[in-house]
């Protein structure tokens, strides 16, 4: 029987500064900041991970924030836009939570659903659309209650310098189900309830440049290492170039560009964000992987000092 991953784990993104990247997911969106560390690979580097309550996979949006970076372009080889999915009957909350905080957005329909559009602060593209299916977020955090908050991703629409390479992965390799193709779209799903929809662009966006404002890669899920291993073996054997298995603490990760030019990243569901914080205090303080502890003082020192505030008081 052929392999079929559940869906996103995650998706990374790069932005500018570390408090306005927390005010618009955390104060605004009211997704959780579920763990506050650095990138691993560039430790002078915060990495923020908000998602639901428990920080579920398919629920996690990541973050490196350089404030002082340039800014990037979206275009062919990114995750060109980010869909999250509501509770049906939330819309007009978020349409009226985004003019709240003068944010412009639109409406658009795609594959018969509507969607709600904008920008974040630092030019990444969102999405939000309405749907029954997935669990209810109990993270709740100013004005975002449960019966609207965002249950986690919807999906994402990939921006392919080789549409048709794409697709072919999605559908031959990680075993999604096609739906079918709307204008400039072709549409794949898996058999998850969130994180499970993945939309091709089969027009060029232009190239794409890497920097503030653009996705880093999107994750999709493996069941535990073992599942992964074999994602790694099937990826191989098809001529994919897969980097050896990395320890990010709350999972671990393979990584290999695709024939579009899309960095992808395969990632365990297990341990999760519970491994070094108590669920209740989840994002509350700097987490260090141990070869980094020894130098905490002065990583501290040179991290700009954030907070989680609710912009609705």
């Amino acid at each position: 029987m052929k392999k079929k991953t559940a869906g996103i784990h995650h998706i990374t993104a790069i932005v500018g500064h570390p408090q306005e990247n927390i005010d618009f997911y955390a104060g605004v969106l009211g997704l959780r900041l579920v763990k506050k560390t650095v990138n691993f690979d560039d430790p002078g580097t915060y990495h923020f991970y908000f998602g639901d309550k428990e920080g579920k996979p398919g629920t996690l949006i990541t973050f490196f924030p350089w404030p002082d970076a340039y800014q990037g372009k979206i275009g062919n080889g990114q995750v060109g836009v980010t869909s999250y999915v509501i509770p049906e009957g939330s819309m007009s909350f978020w349409q009226e939570r985004l003019d709240k905080f003068r944010i412009p957005f639109t409406m658009t329909e795609r594959f018969g659903e509507s969607l709600l559009v904008f920008q974040d602060p630092h030019g990444l593209n969102i999405e939000l659309v309405e749907r029954k299916e997935g669990e209810l977020n109990q993270w709740e955090f100013g004005h975002v209650t449960s019966d609207v908050a965002i249950k986690g991703f919807g999906g994402a629409v990939l921006y392919s310098s080789f549409p048709e390479k794409t697709s072919e992965l999605l559908e031959n390799i990680f075993g999604l189900q096609r739906i079918g193709r709307e204008g400039d779209f072709i549409r794949f799903q898996s058999p998850s309830e969130i994180g499970n929809v993945v939309d091709v662009k089969i027009t060029s966006s232009g190239r794409g440049i890497m920097g503030v404002g653009t996705v880093h890669h999107i994750a999709l899920r493996a069941n535990d290492d073992n599942d992964q291993l074999e994602w790694k073996t099937s990826l191989e054997s098809n001529g994919y170039r897969v980097t050896p298995v990395q320890d990010r603490k709350y999972f671990h990760s393979i990584y290999f560009r695709e024939h579009g030019e899309i960095l992808f990243e395969i990632a365990t569901d297990p341990p999760g964000f519970a491994i070094d914080e108590s669920l209740d205090a989840l994002g509350k303080e700097l987490k260090l992987p141990e070869r980094y502890e020894k130098y905490r003082e002065r990583l501290e020192n040179k991290l700009m000092p954030v907070e989680v505030r609710n912009l609705d008081e």
